[in-house]
């Protein structure tokens, strides 16, 4: 039985998705984990090519290559080499009991939890939309959501290179009229962009503080390319309601000093995630409630 065809039953697709899930999952970790070193990487580089060129100091070595491939992934602890039996998604960590097999240090939950979050969410848009390429899609957008949700909390940081390349393909994915009409989907694009641009500027003008960084910005006009202008004040509105429950909570149990800034990018992305899922019966439901 061909579990790819649309004929296989529903279960069959559901496995298959969860199982496409927990592996991506795992190359998440990876991303979550390098792709900030390598920017960093990079930008040292550029600052060191501007250096040669205004003063003529001579550059240090190059650093040794690093990117999502190489090196391979290893224990931090003892340099012990990851096995592919070793990375399994959940199994492995659960048959290791969350311990590296050379020198037994521990192994952080959050992998296995990254990897079961991103089964799970897959598992979920299917049932959503059925199979088919609506699916597909919307899973490379839950994917790259998800991405971006974990480095922002880990670096504050939003990479141009997730952000960017999600906003470009939304554009494309609604030149078919997969989630919107092109037209509204790039006017979500500018929308996204300049709704959170002016709140920055309103904020700074006002209190002389950074609110928010420009990443955020693209995060949204990314939402806005795939779900069109309509659901920008649902995404908006749901990312400060799931922001404003996380902050009091890590106030309330003391784990987040107030003067430190927390990530909105995480609850940009939970919002954008919502909004795809059931932001028109979200919208539905309260225009019967108000008319």
């Amino acid at each position: 039985m061909d579990p790819f065809s649309p004929d296989a039953p529903a279960w069959l697709h559901l496995l298959l998705v969860g199982g496409i899930g927990l592996c991506i999952g795992s190359f998440l970790n990876v991303v979550v984990h390098r792709l900030p070193r390598m920017l960093a990487r990079d930008w040292r580089q550029q600052a060191f090519e501007v250096i040669r060129e205004t003063e003529g100091e001579r550059l240090p070595r190059p650093e040794e290559g690093y990117d999502l491939v190489k090196p391979r992934s290893h224990c931090p602890a003892c340099g012990h080499m990851i096995t592919a039996w070793e990375n399994i998604p959940v199994v492995s960590y659960l048959v290791l009991r969350g311990r590296c097999r050379g020198c037994g240090a521990h192994i952080s939950l959050r992998y296995p939890l990254v990897e079961a979050l991103t089964g799970a969410l897959s598992i979920v848009v299917l049932l959503q939309f059925g199979w088919g390429w609506v699916a597909a899609w919307a899973l490379i957008y839950t994917w790259g959501l998800l991405a971006l949700t974990f480095i922002d909390f880990d670096r504050t940081i939003l990479p141009d290179n997730i952000t960017l390349p999600l906003l470009w393909l939304g554009l494309l994915v609604n030149t078919q009229g997969l989630f919107t009409t092109l037209t509204d989907a790039i006017y979500g694009a500018a929308a996204g962009y300049l709704a959170l641009w002016s709140i920055y500027w309103a904020f700074k003008l006002v209190t002389g503080k950074e609110g928010m960084g420009y990443g955020d910005f693209k995060l949204l006009s990314a939402v806005g390319a795939w779900l069109g202008w309509q659901l920008l004040p649902l995404t908006i509105l749901l990312s400060s309601f799931v922001g404003a429950i996380v902050g009091l909570a890590l106030i309330l149990f003391r784990r987040h000093d107030r003067a430190q800034p927390i990530p909105f990018g995480p609850f940009l992305a939970a919002g954008g995630w919502i909004a795809l899922m059931w932001g028109d019966w979200i919208n539905q439901q309260y225009l019967n409630l108000t008319f």
